[in-house]
């Protein structure tokens, strides 16, 4: 019984080429699910957008379907303002806070930046 190394080599080429597809693939499916997890963020954030207009436009009017959904995130955002103001107070040297450029000041949380979206609640910062 000979051992035949070409016929060995042949099978590792073949094990070889198989792995390198399959990597590939897995490669080219990562890709794929993260464009996914891409454009769901995006819708998120859209949507997130279309409410919080729907809600700062018709503040006193809100429809029964959304009432529960609307207080919900009023409590919340309650709770969070709460949470904020429990925060120890961070002494700054008075030289860095008049140095720092004034941005966008965020219609939703009062959160500042220069970003066209909100980096604290991801409401439209306004023009």
């Amino acid at each position: 019984m000979a051992f035949n190394f070409d016929e060995l080599t042949r099978k590792a080429k073949d094990v070889a080429n198989k792995a390198a597809d399959r990597t590939k693939d897995a490669a080219e499916l990562v890709k794929i699910n993260v464009a996914i997890a891409g454009e769901q963020k995006e819708i998120d954030k859209n949507y997130r957008a279309i409410g919080e207009w729907f809600v700062s436009e018709y503040e006193g009017e809100i429809p029964d379907a959304v009432r529960e959904t609307v207080e919900a995130v009023n409590a919340s955002k309650a709770k969070i303002a709460e949470l904020e103001a429990s925060k120890p107070v961070k002494e700054e040297p008075a030289e860095a806070a008049e140095e720092a450029p004034a941005g966008k000041k965020c219609p939703i949380c009062g959160a500042e930046s220069d970003s066209k979206f909100c980096p604290q609640c991801g409401a439209p910062m306004g023009e």
